[in-house]
């Protein structure tokens, strides 16, 4: 069996109900597992951008051709091969008593990760890195007992002055508009 690879995929999308839906289905119309997915606004106002890590023993590059047909995605594009920054962040709760709160902000500290919550059993700690880190924290605050763990997903950019989305920045300073007069292939009318 050939071993999966990773491939990170960032989109740029209108902000529109339904967009996600449509892009989930297309890769799970072709297999591939979404490992992780982050989604926010973009620099542009109208639009978000997506961040998808997918497992595939293919090449992605069917799929992100198909994605870069659907009306919603304005940019699409595989940066796996590129030189990127990327990072994710996670919320990590931990059972703490007075015996071994002490070591467990010792461990905050040498991950540089932040507490964000103290209660009288337990703290919050937030951790932001590539994701070996928060594995790596993970695996060392499990014995202490880890109440709950929650990921953003992975966010990506391609390093240097290049964009990760060249083409959005042939669009105009004003909020994205495909069909200025509200009009969309979608309506009845």
């Amino acid at each position: 069996m050939r071993e999966l690879r990773k491939h990170i995929i960032i989109a740029l999308v209108e902000d529109k109900p339904g967009v996600l839906n449509r892009i989930a289905s297309k890769w799970r119309q072709r297999g591939f597992n979404i490992e992780s997915l982050a989604v926010g606004h973009s620099e542009t106002a109208g639009l978000s951008r997506m961040t998808f890590v997918v497992d595939a023993n293919t090449d992605a590059d069917q799929v992100v051709k198909q994605l870069d047909k659907l009306v919603d995605i304005v940019e699409i594009r595989d940066i796996s091969a590129e030189n990127t920054v990327s990072r994710e962040m996670a919320l990590i709760k931990v059972k703490a008593t007075a015996e071994n709160r002490s070591l467990i902000i010792e461990i905050v500290h040498i991950f540089r990760a932040d507490i964000i919550d103290v209660g009288p059993e337990s703290l919050i700690i937030e951790v932001t890195g590539p994701d070996d880190k928060i594995d790596a924290m993970f695996d060392l605050l499990e014995n202490y007992g880890v109440v709950e763990m929650v990921r953003t997903g992975r966010v990506a950019l391609v390093r240097g002055v290049a964009s990760s989305t060249p083409g959005i920045h042939e669009l105009a300073e004003e909020p994205f508009e495909r069909y200025p007069e509200g009009e969309t292939p979608y309506s009845s009318e």
